[in-house]
């Protein structure tokens, strides 16, 4: 029994991606083939351990799912015109499906591959399900790769597949730039897959080699489908010589170890052919150099080098700037910094790594300060190299990152160098001011919200003394200059407060209070929609009772739409006519009299499980974690997509654009 089950798995790894890329393409719905495509498999799991494993395995669980297909295409009424059709082509083939090597198979995975990896979608949507329909991932499995629960990337793929369904997202191939546009979006997936796996963001471990292989593949894949472009085998060299290096990226103890210090007697020369191939098939392609071409170009130049020593940093620094015209963003130029600096100086790259500490886009990654302390230890200004390697610590969640980076801290302990002042830091001043007393419990925490962002701007064990105005000034705007008056202003209180605290009053000189209409840049506030609108909307006779519930407590309680859905049953108080916390991050909701005549009604005498429901019971791939799932119906939780789509096609009428209007247009203000 325990074979039969191995085998089912493996046969599955292999044909999930192209049984489920022929289902799509007869229902024209993602989700709708991944569900018929595990009934197939579930039908094998009870059926070949009495019957065998048949000769053809993956033909049995192909045919298997498209009888499926064609039973649920036959009960469909809108499908009744392509019936006699389907069951045509399905008493013809009987069995025997093309196999993945021809090009109805090769075209429907890439198909597939483009459905996945939809623009339309979410960054990590699209890595979730690209995982599960490609690769044949479980939730289970994805979930361990990106250190989520199992129920979050469930929620994930099944919004993604809604989006894709609601979308009426074709399965045909686009053609000309639509299609250029498309593979761009897929390389980009693969590529984040390769990039968690190769730098974990989170996590105990440096690396995670199972979503580095999982991109290979997947990329490799690519390469097959499209031969004619070149930046997907780019990006397969790209990934081939930097999972070369893998084996040496870590010492004994799992600590990082950095490039030009790594043993290349253990890069991996296999990895690294196989790279040069895939770079010659890529020039041969033709067209002008793409992102990926120029980054696998920096590769190989790494590659081709016997020792650090010997590495043409020169080029490499050049190629940096080639890219930058193609990808001027933050991170190109901090790589390029780090290439000048080894080609012309550490005062080189520290010059142009310092124009990137005011960009908003780099207040949180922590290579920005590794980078600088690292230059300025080479400068040897220890005490401004230490406070870096502290500051990035704090940053990253990596925990043998974080190890690493404290450990290189430590280490300029006792190096000579200008000697920092003394007295707290910056940590120990905003403990002990957080801590003192006096203040309520809502003062102190937006205190701290705004003494933790300065922490991590100006590092945490920065001495109070050498804080300056000007430093405290270029974090505010870093981290509040889109913000309204009303938010920037509080941030400036929160700062003013503390420097008195701690007789540093000249700290917050160089932030001035804001009035006025909100900075150039901040987002505007959404608009509420007007009383005609709101009439117009609520006189509706068709309107569902569910969605009338909902938007009308969203616009009398001015609640986020994430809490409201947020309620289950037994928070509600409805004699007060409002919700109990669940927690300490969870604040009250109160409505007013029209709400609280129709939630008895949508409730119908339910006290548990989620207040506003799905239409339907979840299928068995989709079911969600026992908070989302109501124990007395077996409905899930309303999901923030499926009611924002609903609002915006009730609400079409209403929008000048014709677009519809979001949920969060009933928040502007309370109902009269």
């Amino acid at each position: 029994m325990p074979d039969v089950h191995r085998t089912v798995d493996a046969v599955w790894k292999l044909e999930s991606a192209r049984i489920i890329a022929g289902l799509t393409r007869m229902v024209r719905d993602v989700g709708l083939a991944e569900e018929l495509a595990q009934d197939a498999l579930v039908a094998a799991l009870e059926q070949w351990p009495v019957q065998g494993v048949p000769d053809n395995p993956g033909a049995w669980l192909t045919t298997t799912a498209k009888r499926r297909a064609v039973d649920r295409i036959r009960r469909s009424e809108r499908l009744t015109r392509t019936q006699e059709q389907l069951a045509h082509a399905l008493d013809q083939r009987q069995g025997l499906e093309p196999g993945p090597g021809t090009d109805a198979g090769q075209d429907d995975v890439l198909r597939l591959m483009l459905i996945s990896c939809h623009p339309a979608l979410p960054t990590r949507a699209r890595a979730a399900l690209t995982l599960r329909l490609l690769g044949g991932l479980t939730a289970e499995e994805i979930a361990r790769a990106f250190l989520a629960t199992p129920s979050e990337i469930t929620r994930r793929m099944a919004a993604a597949k809604r989006t894709l369904a609601e979308q009426r997202v074709p399965f045909d191939l686009p053609e000309g730039p639509e299609l250029a546009g498309r593979l761009a979006s897929v390389r980009e997936v693969v590529y984040l897959i390769f990039n968690e796996g190769y730098a974990a963001t989170t996590g105990d471990d440096l690396m995670r080699p199972g979503l580095c292989l999982e991109a290979l593949r997947l990329g490799r894949l690519l390469a097959e489908l499209a031969p004619q472009e070149a930046e997907s085998h780019a990006l397969v060299a790209l990934m081939e010589i930097q999972a070369s290096r893998s084996a040496a990226r870590t010492g004994p103890r799992g600590e990082p170890v950095q490039l030009h210090e790594q043993n290349r007697g253990r890069w991996d020369q296999l990895l690294i052919r196989r790279g040069f191939t895939a770079m010659l098939r890529a020039r041969q392609a033709g067209g002008p150099p793409g992102p990926y071409l120029l980054q696998a170009a920096i590769a190989v130049c790494h590659a081709q080098a016997r020792t650090a020593e010997e590495t043409d940093w020169t080029r490499i620094a050049g190629l940096y700037g080639a890219l930058e015209e193609l990808l001027p963003t933050p991170v190109v130029r901090l790589n390029r910094a780090v290439a000048l600096a080894m080609a012309h100086g550490p005062r080189a790259g520290l010059d142009l790594a310092d124009t990137l500490t005011a960009d908003p886009a780099l207040r949180d990654y922590h290579l920005l300060p590794s980078v600088r302390g690292d230059l300025l230890a080479r400068l040897e200004r220890y005490g401004e190299a230490r406070l870096e390697f502290q500051r990035a610590a704090a940053l990253t969640g990596n925990a043998a990152e974080r190890a690493f980076l404290l450990r290189r801290a430590d280490g300029l302990a006792a190096a000579t160098g200008p000697a920092l002042p003394p007295g707290p830091t910056l940590g120990q001043a905003a403990h002990g001011f957080l801590t003192r007393g006096g203040p309520d419990a809502s003062t102190v925490h937006s205190y701290g919200q705004t003494l933790r962002r300065l922490r991590l701007d100006l590092g945490d064990q920065r001495p109070l003394a050498s804080v300056t105005a000007e430093q405290v000034a270029a974090a505010f705007a870093t981290a509040w200059s889109g913000t309204a008056p009303a938010t920037w202003n509080r941030h400036r209180s929160a700062v003013r407060s503390f420097a008195a605290w701690a007789s540093r009053a000249d700290l917050a000189a160089g932030v001035e209070r804001r009035t006025g209409n909100p900075a150039a840049g901040a987002r505007p506030r959404t608009p509420a929609l007007d009383p005609a609108q709101l009439d117009a909307l609520w006189s509706r006779p068709d309107l569902p009772l569910r969605e009338r519930t909902l938007w009308l407590l969203l616009h009398e309680s001015a609640a986020p739409v994430t809490t409201v859905l947020a309620l289950d049953a037994e928070d509600l108080d409805l004699d007060d006519r409002r919700s109990r916390p669940a927690g300490p991050a969870r604040s009250r909701v109160s409505w007013r009299s029209g709400t609280a005549a129709l939630l008895p009604r949508l409730l119908a005498g339910r006290a548990r499980g989620p207040v506003f429901l799905s239409d339907r019971r979840p299928g068995p791939a989709r079911t969600p974690g026992p908070a989302d799932l109501c124990p007395e119906t077996g409905r899930r939780r309303l999901s923030y997509e499926r009611a924002e789509y609903l609002f915006k096609q009730a609400t079409r009428t209403l929008d000048p654009a014709g677009d519809g209007y979001t949920l969060r247009r009933l928040r502007g203000t309370r109902r009269p």
